[in-house]
């Protein structure tokens, strides 16, 4: 951990919690601040909060009260979470006080170089793999971001032998100033989480951040299928390396005669990858760029391929039962991702879907519905997606109170050789309080039938 004096006895405002806000206080804390902690969550429910006051850190709980930019903060650390539109965040900015997320103390404070993984959907996939290469070839990663530690809980640890693989939500990409990765990738852009950034343009923007600071020893992978990735591409400053699953490229990563490729090099056939699903294709090839560049052999990205299966609650396997395989996705928080799943298996499915009620229909399901012979659905968006599966000709659909009475059901529709998938095109919070969680049941709900 590089020991700076940007903060020494700097006045800093914490504003939220969780993992990141309790990582970054205490951070700030060592490096010399004066940090005070604002939580909504009360002082009497919060373990998290009471342990940063007995480190005699500043905390104060149950509110957000605007007053505290009275008290004459240099800087505010965020929780990704809370949106710009908070009165404390709005008043920070217009009295020009920066604004930024721990993502960024965490690339101040470390010795390693970072490979910073954004986009709308595979970014956990990408970001899996592409340690599980770097491990495989010996190059010393950790993992950090939405999918493990905490990235300033992780730069304190490490050293300059090691490589940090980050994943980056538009969240955090939001909160940055001089973050810099090393190889910084764009898996693809899709309409998402418009509800906190307002316009497509402005979560386009927020993603295209993480190759802002990027120069000339840097690396961009991107989607060379993707037009708006395409335009962010033609601004980096960085070295741009492209990939596409649909046609064959004069360089970086590619598909060629049933190889996957890189610089015209073929690394390894198709068939021999694990991971099912066509659009895993684009996170196995921007994760085989990155890995390249970070000098691991063909041997190294070999193993990985014909062994890695799937990220938990991410088009995971999880079991064959009475010759029917279940696969767990229930990250599948939007239609796209379902999309995919659909996309990935050739046999007969029984599908399950529903949750969180967002107010859209999911009539972009139905050229995809082909393969579905039976619709077990749940949550608030039962009757929607019950409706589309009448228009796509399913003849067996029931509508059943949550995951866990789904499986069984699912089930008794099921014959020898049908894939079994909880791939539910919603959010989770109408009925539980994450993905996880969901995936979580239907995991159990499968080992109860055995």
């Amino acid at each position: 951990m590089k020991q700076i004096e940007t903060y020494l006895h700097k006045k800093i405002l914490v504003l939220g919690l969780a993992k990141s806000g309790v990582t970054a206080a205490a951070l700030l804390h060592k490096l010399g601040a004066f940090v005070t902690v604002n939580d909504k969550k009360p002082l009497s429910e919060n373990p998290e909060a009471r342990g940063l006051l007995e480190q005699g850190i500043k905390v104060i709980c149950g509110e957000h009260p605007v007053e505290l930019l009275d008290e004459g903060f240099e800087l505010i650390v965020k929780n990704p979470g809370i949106p710009y539109q908070n009165p404390i965040v709005e008043g920070a900015l217009e009295k020009g006080i920066p604004v930024l997320t721990e993502v960024e103390l965490a690339y101040q404070i470390s010795e390693a170089p970072f490979i910073g993984i954004t986009g709308t959907n595979g970014k956990t996939t990408t970001t899996t793999l592409i340690f599980e290469m770097l491990n495989e070839g010996k190059k010393n990663p950790l993992i950090a971001g939405n999918i493990g530690t905490v990235a300033s809980g992780v730069a304190q640890e490490a050293t300059a032998e090691n490589n940090i693989v980050i994943e980056l939500s538009s969240f955090q990409l939001m909160g940055i100033d001089t973050f810099n990765p090393k190889i910084a990738i764009i898996t693809n852009l899709y309409d998402a989480h418009l509800d906190y950034h307002g316009t497509r343009d402005e979560y386009f923007k927020a993603k295209a951040n993480i190759t802002k600071n990027q120069s000339k020893g840097d690396y961009f992978i991107f989607n060379a299928d993707q037009e708006e990735v395409l335009e962010i591409a033609k601004h980096s400053q960085a070295a741009t390396i492209p990939f596409s699953t649909k046609r064959v490229l004069n360089e970086g990563a590619y598909i060629s005669e049933g190889y996957i490729c890189f610089n015209g090099e073929r690394v390894m056939l198709v068939d021999e990858i694990a991971l099912p699903g066509v659009h895993n294709l684009e996170n196995i090839l921007s994760a085989m760029a990155a890995a390249k560049l970070t000098g691991v052999s063909n041997e190294a990205i070999q193993t990985v391929l014909r062994t890695f299966t799937g990220v938990k609650h991410r088009l995971q396997y999880v079991a064959e039962i009475a010759e029917r395989k279940f696969y767990n996705d229930s990250k599948a928080t939007n239609i796209l991702a379902t999309i995919n799943a659909l996309q990935a298996f050739k046999t007969p499915i029984i599908l399950m879907a529903g949750g969180l009620d967002r107010g859209n229909e999911f009539d972009e399901l139905l050229p995809y519905l082909k393969n579905v012979k039976a619709l077990i659905t749940f949550g608030q968006t039962s009757s929607k997606i019950e409706r589309v599966g009448v228009e796509a000709g399913i003849k067996q659909i029931n509508t059943v109170d949550n995951v866990e009475k789904a499986v069984p059901v699912a089930f008794g529709y099921s014959e020898p050789g049908d894939v079994i998938l909880l791939s539910p095109a919603c959010a989770s919070w109408d009925q539980y309080k994450t993905f996880e969680v969901r995936g979580d049941i239907f995991i159990e709900a499968v080992h109860k039938l055995k």
